[in-house]
This record gives structure tokens, sequence and C-alpha cells, in this order.
């Protein structure tokens, strides 16, 4: 569905992506990870066309960016990380504004917004001014406003940033209904729990390089599959194990007290790149 070959950009001499190539497969869910500053949300606006990148080459659906801009553009669905509604006009309004700017029928448009509505759970609150919702509302409401034209890709920018545990889960459970209807989702986050509940695949983003991209799975395969924890003076301290029976023994080698546990996509990060995702 997304191929992207030696991906660059650059703002003056500074590298924001550099060479980086993926390919995103129609129907999954793709994780972008890293932390702030890897050059997730930069690769998220280009793929959008909210920015012109400085090389490389990019084609979704068959179709090469940006020569074929206004055909891909039909194709997306964008929900931004920074909240972007209008306050001052009602949930039922904000997805009407939307079927209007992509030209739907007003019979299909007015169709589509009740449909939409209540599959985010908020045809209760459609006449309420956005203005009054709760983040985890908004957030449903642009998911919503994202899918009124039926695109084939939904780009999901940090979507669950700010929201306490039990909505973020439900927003979670939103976005594996979206893809087992067929819907193509390209999501960036630095919450490792929300990389691994969603993603079949993942690509971890270090300072705008590639570092490495697989399932979840494979990606903990890197490290091994358990982890030993332990703090000393200078902070916590781990180490890696492919075999349970070697961390029992390794832990039971150590004069203080120890956690095991299964290793994770902040494993693989750590390892790989010296840092933590959360910097």
């Amino acid at each position: 569905m997304i191929q992207i070959k030696n991906l660059r950009k650059e703002y003056g001499n500074r590298t924001v992506l550099n060479n980086v190539s993926l390919s995103i497969e129609k129907g999954e869910i793709f994780g972008l990870l890293g932390p702030n500053g890897a050059g997730k949300t930069t690769l998220i606006r280009i793929l959008t066309m909210l920015a012109s990148h400085s090389g490389g080459a990019i084609t979704i659906n068959n179709l090469q960016l940006p020569e074929e801009a206004r055909k891909i553009k039909s194709l997306l669905g964008c929900v931004p990380q920074h909240l972007n509604l209008d306050g001052e006009l009602t949930a039922w309004e904000n997805l009407e504004l939307h079927g209007r700017l992509h030209h739907i029928p007003m019979q299909e448009r007015r169709q589509r917004i009740d449909e939409l509505l209540e599959y985010v759970e908020l045809s209760d609150r459609a006449a309420d001014m956005a203005s009054t919702f709760s983040g985890g509302m908004k957030r449903r409401l642009m998911i919503a406003r994202a899918l009124m034209h039926r695109p084939k890709i939904l780009f999901l920018d940090e979507p669950t940033v700010g929201l306490d545990p039990q909505v973020r889960r439900r927003l979670w459970d939103l976005i594996l209904s979206l893809n087992h209807q067929g819907l193509t989702v390209l999501l960036t986050t630095h919450y490792i729990e929300e990389a691994e509940a969603l993603c079949q695949r993942v690509a971890i983003l270090e300072k705008g390089k590639l570092v490495i991209t697989g399932t979840p799975a494979d990606l903990r395969c890197k490290v091994g599959q358990y982890a030993v924890e332990w703090t000393e003076s200078d902070g916590i301290k781990f180490r890696f194990f492919t075999v349970r029976a070697e961390a029992v023994t390794f832990m039971n080698s150590l004069d203080t007290s120890t956690t095991l546990r299964n290793t994770n996509l902040e494993d693989v990060f750590v390892e790989l790149t010296g840092r933590k995702v959360r910097e």
C-alpha cells in the first residue's frame, strides 16, 4: 500500500529523515516507534502532503507522490497529534463541514455522519459543542472526521497522547475494529504497550534513521525472551536471556533484589541505540 525508498527531509543543515526505506502492506497496522524528535511526525506530514520531502521516492497505492497528489489525497484520512476540531461547532457540524470539503452529496453525507457518530459512540452528543468534550471524546470525533470520505489509509499521529489508560484502551479497540474492516493504519507512538498491542509490524526510528523493522515478536527475539533487572547505586541494570533457566541461574548469582520479566520493544530500542524511547 505504501512504498518509501531512501526518503530524506532536510531543514537547512539539519537532516530530519535520513534515507528511510519502508514498505507498508495493505490491511496492516504499522507502527512508527521512537522518542520525540526521531522523525515520526515529519514522516506522517510528508505522506499526508503537509510537507515536501528533500529526496527519495514515495508510492501510495501505486500512485507517485507528489506527481499524483490529488488522487492520493482522496485515499488518506489523518488524525494529527494536536486536537484541531472546531470547538464552536457541534460534533455533527464538524463532520458536516468535513463532508462538504470532500464534496460528498448531501444525502450520503448526512447518512455517513449518523453512521460514524454511532460507530464512535457519540450519537448522544451530536448536538453538543466540540469544546465541551473530554480528550478521549475529541479523539474519537477526530477519527470519525478522518473516516468521513472512506479513506483506504488512516494516519494516526500519537492518537492517545495525554489520555488516561482506560480511555486509551477504548481507542485501541476502535483502531483494531477499523483494521479488521480492512483499513490500513499507520500509527506513530512512543508508548511501548500501544505498539505491542496494536501493530502487526513496527519500525524503530532514531534521529531520523531507520534502526530496524519487524514484528514485535521478531524484534524481541533480537535481545532475548527474558530480562533480569536489578538496582545498583548508579541506576537500574538489566541483562537479557533466551532461556528462562539461564535467567533464573543468573538471578540466583546476584546478591540483591531482582526482577524477571519478558522483554519488550523498549529493550530492543535501548539495546540498539543506548537510549530510551520516552526520552
